[in-house]
């Protein structure tokens, strides 16, 4: 078996001193979320995104994963439906500290996590019900137009799962269709996330993550086929490049910092 140089048993214990921080925090910061209930959803989201941001730093400085951010120029300036690449859970950790604050569309069984459902319920997710197709669509629409009006942008994962670096799921068209209704340019994003922390394992490698946001959409007069068509093409063309790249840089050690534009 070809030795993974990248985890070792120091890495492990650093994977488990990150889980167990996750663990903990967890309980300690659910209490302050839901005892802020009252609190308008502006300083609601405020609170979580202290949580994220020690995780993004105890990610950083404890496991040894950072992450960089391409083509924050290409963000519009009103709200968005954000198109993106699902790998991991990091993009879930990192889209809210990037972005302008947000909802995200998500299968209703999260919310009944013990602590974690509960808090996210207090962000106004638009929760959905993947057996229930059709009903499903029709809170994504109902739901995210009136997000969009409210003025925060709505996060849609289009295969509707984690998949691995350099595969591809049909991508579901309720947020081409929530954006033309709307209104509204979606933001495609690509990531390679996957190669460092890959679906639901504990195993998280050290290394620099990449996030790529493409130039918006625009989505008025346009079919929502259409729309969804042209952001999986880039969505699927950029995360392979990046995929392609990131394995390279992580085999032959390059450090890929000079030409990011930023990096947490």
């Amino acid at each position: 078996m070809k030795h993974d140089t990248a985890f070792g048993t120091l890495q492990a214990v650093r994977c488990g001193l990150f889980f167990l921080l996750l663990a903990l925090s967890m309980v300690l910061w659910a209490p302050v979320m839901l005892g802020g209930r009252r609190l308008p959803r502006a300083g609601r989201y405020r609170l979580a995104l202290i949580w994220l941001r020690f995780h993004a730093w105890i990610l950083r400085w404890i496991v040894g994963l950072r992450f960089t951010v391409q083509g924050l120029e290409h963000l519009p300036p009103g709200p968005a439906v954000v198109l993106c690449k699902h790998q991991s859970m990091l993009e879930t950790f990192l889209l809210p500290l990037i972005l302008p604050p947000q909802t995200w569309v998500l299968k209703r069984e999260l919310l009944r996590i013990p602590l974690f459902g509960p808090c996210m319920t207090l962000m106004q997710p638009i929760a959905i019900d993947r057996d229930q197709p059709r009903t499903a669509l029709k809170e994504v629409l109902v739901q995210g137009q009136e997000r969009l009006r409210q003025g925060l942008w709505v996060v849609v994962y289009p295969e509707g799962t984690r998949v691995v670096p350099g595969a591809s799921r049909p991508y579901n068209k309720g947020g081409a269709w929530l954006a033309q209704r709307a209104g509204v340019p979606v933001v495609p994003i690509a990531i390679d996330t996957g190669l460092f922390w890959p679906g639901m394992s504990w195993r998280i490698r050290p290394g620099i993550a990449h996030l790529v946001i493409g130039p918006p959409i625009e989505t008025t007069g346009r079919d929502a086929d259409a729309i969804n068509a042209e952001a999986r093409d880039w969505i699927e063309t950029t995360s392979r490049h990046l995929a392609g790249c990131g394995a390279e840089a992580h085999a032959r050690r390059i450090d890929p910092e000079a030409d990011e534009d930023r990096l947490i």
